[in-house]
């Protein structure tokens, strides 16, 4: 450990081995400090983005990087764009924070809108996806208790089914009903009463429910997972199972909600409903904002200081988000988000009859991914070369997640540019083929 002067205090850092690439290939100081100063927790490649414009994100270079991962799902009217630029403009010379304590004027009429978009009743605002999730899981624990079960006694409905091949977020309720156990284990034991099940596997989940189960929560469409979509036959038991036995029907739509399918939510191809969604990423375009939706039924269940957060829900925030539910209605963005969608989807199935380590295309509307024969990482790092945002995850499957405002032109650019790399992939295969070797490559994580 070493010490780092400054002019008031003195913090203590971490001694960590620095990248010759990053300290050599940019000799930028921003870069550096982040290497000396950030924990390590993400695989970043030695580029710095300063700003983006739509579809288009920009480095430190000038280089322009056209954007098929939009910040993870979160971009979904890409950057600056120009009614949100307005409303932050506006919002931020009147209030950014004003406390939970009190209403602000962008609170209710964001929480109608959710209702009317969702089909539900009450809404709680959060910081994030993986607050949300905590938040879902205190509420189906105090829907499973009885009104007359003193506070001091453990409830008999508290055990919580998760889907293998999970993923709902980083903090330890959110890690503890996903199922990845890389993201898990490190941090056990972790919270009790989680019991995964097989995704979409109706018989597993019908031998591990029990009576007192409180929650089931699924992934309308698993993304982390690499773009698994629930089926409806599991969808529908989970729905009868939970209804019969007195439980909640979560469902996670972080990633695939509020218009990224194409609907509004992606549980909405289904005749029933859930108890609870969850929503976050796109929500804000952009600012950081969670939102829990649920029936009145268990809202009826809640009363003043169950549950809270400081800055979830902030007047700013709740305006932003206001802002982008109404340019989605507005510019009939779900119309181009279905008519992109199947362009992309069509595409990339021509690609999968040029190149055999395609195996499989998933997905529907922008949320979509690429099952590959082989390691993601390098077609990630060697787009980034190419000017294209991408990510891979689970190792083998490209995911692809554009903004809503994505033109026709710019899919037959993604399209142009993917066959390029894949072209190259393919032969750097045959090139490199049974060596044991491979040149360093960075894979962009999910985080929530």
């Amino acid at each position: 450990m070493q010490r780092v002067k400054h002019k008031k205090s003195h913090l203590r850092v971490r001694s960590a081995p620095r990248s010759k690439k990053l300290s050599s290939a940019t000799g930028d100081m921003r870069l550096l400090d982040a290497e000396k100063f950030l924990l390590p927790t993400y695989k970043r490649p030695p580029i710095l983005l300063t700003h983006g414009r739509g579809c288009y994100v920009y480095d430190v270079t000038g280089k322009k990087y056209l954007d098929f991962l939009g910040g993870i799902a979160v971009n979904a009217l890409g950057h600056a764009h120009p009614r949100i630029v307005k409303v932050i403009r506006r919002e931020a010379a009147r209030a950014i924070h004003l406390s939970n304590l009190f209403h602000n004027a962008h609170q209710g009429p964001l929480a109608r809108k959710l209702a009317e978009w969702s089909g539900l009743d009450g809404v709680f605002f959060a910081n994030s996806g993986t607050e949300a999730i905590d938040g879902a899981l205190k509420l189906a624990r105090l829907y499973g208790r009885t009104p007359d079960t003193p506070a001091s006694v453990a409830a008999a409905k508290y055990r919580v089914l998760a889907m293998e091949n999970s993923f709902h977020g980083r903090t330890f309720g959110a890690i503890s009903v996903t199922a990845t156990e890389k993201y898990r284990l490190p941090f056990a034991p972790v919270v009790p009463g989680v019991e995964f099940v097989r995704f979409n596997d109706v018989a597993d989940l019908e031998s591990k429910f029990s009576d007192d189960v409180c929650a089931v929560i699924l992934e309308t469409i698993q993304g982390e997972g690499g773009i698994y979509p629930v089926s409806e036959a599991f969808w529908n038991r989970a729905r009868a199972l939970t209804a019969k036995h007195g439980a909640l029907l979560i469902a996670d739509e972080i990633q695939c909600g509020l218009g990224r399918t194409g609907r509004y939510f992606a549980y909405q191809k289904f005749a029933s409903r859930p108890d609870i969604v969850l929503v976050a990423k796109p929500l804000a375009a952009g600012l950081p904002l969670g939102a829990i939706l649920t029936t009145e039924a268990v809202a009826a269940r809640v009363s003043p200081g169950a549950h809270g957060t400081t800055f979830g829900g902030g007047p700013l925030i709740c305006a932003v988000a206001q802002e982008f539910l109404n340019t989605v209605e507005d510019a009939k963005l779900l119309k181009n988000i279905r008519e992109r969608g199947a362009e992309l989807r069509e595409g990339l199935q021509t690609l999968a009859s040029k190149f055999d380590f395609i195996r499989e295309i998933r997905g529907e509307g922008l949320i979509v991914g690429v099952e590959l024969a082989i390691e993601g990482a390098p077609i990630v790092a060697s787009a980034l070369e190419h000017g294209l945002l991408i990510n891979c995850t689970h190792d083998f499957t490209i995911r692809l997640l554009p903004p809503f405002i994505v033109t026709r032109g710019q899919v037959r650019d993604f399209l142009r540019i993917f066959e390029t790399i894949l072209t190259e992939t393919a032969k750097r295969s045959a090139l490199t083929k049974g060596s044991a070797s491979a040149p360093a490559t960075h894979a962009l994580a999910a985080t929530r």
